[in-house]
């Protein structure tokens, strides 16, 4: 192996289906997240630049977890959050266990359906009049 290959990362997923899922509602929703994430973040990570902040280090099983923001409108960050990747480092074993895309609920409802969107922002079908509410108050505000 030449020393190039010895510093790869390698991608592996806590749970790759659920994990593909958010990555598509990304996509769906907020493309230059999706390709910061897939042309800048992944790149970088493979290569052992590990990106965000250190969310929890584990010394006796030598992991280190962070969290990443990926580029998030600000009106959506106010309704449901930042969009973040969570992945854990195996240091010694070369791995990236890409463990999580949150906010969680919008990501997984905006795979399952095609979300509406109100004055630019997706809002949720289990609770749409409380992001409406939300985003109204915001523009009232003046976010």
């Amino acid at each position: 192996m030449t020393n190039n290959m010895m510093n790869t990362f390698i991608f592996e997923y806590l749970d790759e289906n659920d994990f593909r899922k958010k990555e598509r509602s990304v996509r769906k929703y907020n493309m230059l997240a999706y390709k910061k994430l897939t042309f800048n973040y992944y790149p970088e990570l493979r290569k052992g630049n590990f990106l965000g902040v250190v969310a929890n280090k584990n010394e006796k099983d030598k992991t280190i977890s962070y969290e990443l923001k990926l580029p998030t409108d600000e009106l959506f960050a106010k309704v449901h959050g930042e969009i973040t990747l969570h992945y854990t480092v195996y240091t010694e074993k070369n791995i990236i266990l890409l463990t999580n895309i949150t906010p969680e609920g919008i990501l997984d409802e905006g795979h399952r359906a095609e979300l509406s969107t109100y004055k630019g922002v997706m809002i949720s079908k289990t609770n749409p009049e409380k992001d409406m509410f939300k985003i109204n108050l915001l523009n009232r505000l003046g976010k």
